[in-house]
């Protein structure tokens, strides 16, 4: 039996709304198709992927594990696709990802001396897709910065760098030349508490274990004006403050905070000589700064 990619795509719109009325609008199809795709993807696979009930529609074990392992094939055969289209253009091409605030000049500059003919374009990228653009072959290797999920990549250490917090000018701490994170616990986090686990672990003390509800940001510069408006405080990597200097928000060293980590990523299972030259000169001209 061989998988259809449509009925994978079809499954993984169901499980991620668990709604089949809002996955058919998302796929732009009618409902009763999507019902009857579903169906015969059970069919295909002899197993039973959701539970239907007056309570709405739920996962069942088998797919749960179908939709574990459904969403990285769904990315790699996009890879694959993208990958031939590029070849077949005849150009060699190398796409590196990037995240705001790093400068990744130096490594091209030192790249594209060894490799003239190749056409070097630059993606940037952003912390909810810094690792999809890999799975799915937008890119072919990233600057990331951790923590990620690390599984089917290599992840190459480059450098670590300061990270700061973001408060509006007339903060209560804007005038300090330095924060703790216990100062900060009581504060509205613009981001991930996972990301910032310091600041996490101290304000769900006392917060008795409940998370504030984290919205849904894309770019910095969405994520400072709502920090220049009071609406809460974000913590940056101390590149990325630099880069986006603004006088009605004002960076602070946070004393007892860990350093961002740079590292570069490319998904392991490339066999691509470019990759490994790109990743070779990324080591030579930002590792260990």
């Amino acid at each position: 039996m061989d998988l259809d990619l449509r009925k994978l795509r079809y499954f993984v719109a169901v499980a991620e709304e668990l709604h089949f009325g809002r996955a058919a609008e998302r796929l732009h199809i009618a409902q009763p198709v999507l019902s009857r795709q579903i169906r015969s993807l059970e069919d295909d696979l002899g197993a039973e992927v959701f539970d239907r009930n007056r309570r709405g529609t739920l996962l069942t074990p088998a797919g749960e594990q179908l939709l574990k392992d459904a969403v990285p094939l769904l990315a790699s055969a996009q890879a694959l696709l993208r990958r031939v289209k590029t070849a077949a253009q005849g150009t060699p091409t190398l796409t590196i990802g990037f995240m705001p605030g790093i400068t990744v000049t130096p490594a091209m500059v030192v790249f594209t001396g060894r490799h003239p003919t190749v056409n070097v374009r630059l993606l940037r990228t952003s912390w909810d897709d810094q690792v999809e653009v890999l799975l799915d072959g937008r890119a072919d290797v990233s600057v990331v910065r951790l923590p990620i999920n690390p599984q089917g990549l290599t992840v190459l250490p480059l450098f670590k760098e300061p990270r700061v917090v973001m408060l509006p000018a007339g903060h209560r701490l804007a005038d300090r030349t330095s924060v703790s994170v216990a100062d900060l616990a009581p504060e509205h986090l613009l981001q991930d508490p996972d990301a910032v686990p310091e600041w996490r672990d101290i304000a769900e003390e006392l917060r008795e274990g409940r998370r504030s509800e984290v919205p849904v940001i894309h770019q910095v510069e969405e994520k400072l004006e709502l920090v220049a408006a009071g609406t809460g405080i974000a913590v940056l990597p101390l590149s990325t403050a630099n880069f986006y200097t603004r006088p009605d928000v004002v960076p602070l060293p946070v004393d007892d905070i860990g350093p961002n980590e740079v590292a570069l990523a490319w998904v392991t299972s490339r066999r691509a000589p470019l990759i490994d030259d790109f990743a070779a000169a990324a080591e030579e001209t930002l590792g260990n700064r």
